[in-house]
């Protein structure tokens, strides 16, 4: 990958400002039973909060989405993006990466440039759409331009719940920006003992997502098998990432979308909700999960 501009793509995820703390009155306080008001402690200070910019994505010299994100793992948001979106089939197709700061714009620009052939496709199926924290279908024309196929999943993934509950703990103490600001969602993928190996954070969870697909399917060494986890619900778009990254499995911390279920249904999919310390909710696909 390409950077030009460094010094400003370099951010950690999030930035100090200014803030004014308040602390909630004390019904206890002397004079306030007397109606005496009591606001409670003020304070003056900084806090942490995530960064959350746009981002252009460009192909072949033609912008087709602006999604606002954290600006970290850049390469892996935009390998994972075009691998979801079915933009490439996979990441030998891109032949460069460049990410340009647009100070003008606030925000920052990936150019990638991909394989003629998938670039015809795009341009085929060609829509813009402006992308939000929690982005949906932004940017469709019409409802038939809302594309459900997805590929079926099958193998012989087997997951116990002590291996799900084992990855959900260290999720948490792993999600570095979020410790810092409590703004941020979390994807990892993490291997069949429960050993989250690889996470990636940003404000919005489909990003997230893109940017796990991404750096899995740009790793050294192949992926080993397992499942993905998130510190989200389950929409309906992070399952349709997750067939088309062939994810047989994904389990989140909230709760799933009807259309969610029905399409991991059909993919084949094992899709898990509220995944907490004592318990977890299988919605499809139950036969991943070991009884013990």
């Amino acid at each position: 990958m390409t950077i030009t501009d460094s010094d400003a793509l370099e951010l950690p995820g999030y930035r100090e400002v200014a803030v004014v703390r308040h602390q909630w009155p004390d019904a206890n306080v002397a004079g306030t039973a007397a109606g005496v008001s009591n606001t409670g402690p003020v304070q003056v200070t900084t806090d942490q909060v995530a960064e959350e910019v746009p981002v252009a994505l460009v192909f072949n010299g033609i912008s087709h989405a602006v999604m606002m994100l954290t600006p970290q793992n850049l390469e892996d948001f935009a390998t994972g993006f075009s691998l979801s979106e079915s933009i490439i089939d996979n990441p030998s197709q891109i032949y460069d990466i460049e990410c340009i700061a647009a100070p003008e714009a606030g925000g920052i620009e990936i150019q990638l440039t991909i394989a003629s052939e998938c670039f015809v496709r795009l341009k085929d199926k060609r829509r813009q759409l402006a992308g939000r924290t929690g982005c949906g279908v932004c940017g469709l024309e019409s409802l038939t331009a809302l594309d459900l196929s997805l590929p079926h999943q099958a193998g012989q993934l087997l997951v116990t719940p002590q291996a799900l509950q084992k990855a959900f703990a260290a999720m948490q103490g792993l999600q570095e920006i979020n410790a810092v600001t409590g703004a941020t969602h979390a994807a990892a993928w993490a291997d069949t003992q429960g050993n989250v190996l690889l996470l990636r954070e940003d404000v919005g969870r489909h990003n997230a997502l893109d940017k796990l697909i991404g750096a899995l399917a740009t790793a050294k060494t192949p992926r080993v098998p397992g499942f993905a986890i998130m510190s989200s619900r389950a929409s309906y778009e992070l399952v349709q990432k997750a067939a088309r990254a062939n994810m047989s499995m994904l389990a989140t911390i909230s709760a799933p979308t009807s259309l969610a279920i029905s399409m991991a249904q059909e993919a084949g999919i094992s899709l898990l909700g509220f995944v907490r310390r004592s318990n977890f909710v299988i919605y499809t696909h139950p036969e991943r999960i070991a009884a013990h």
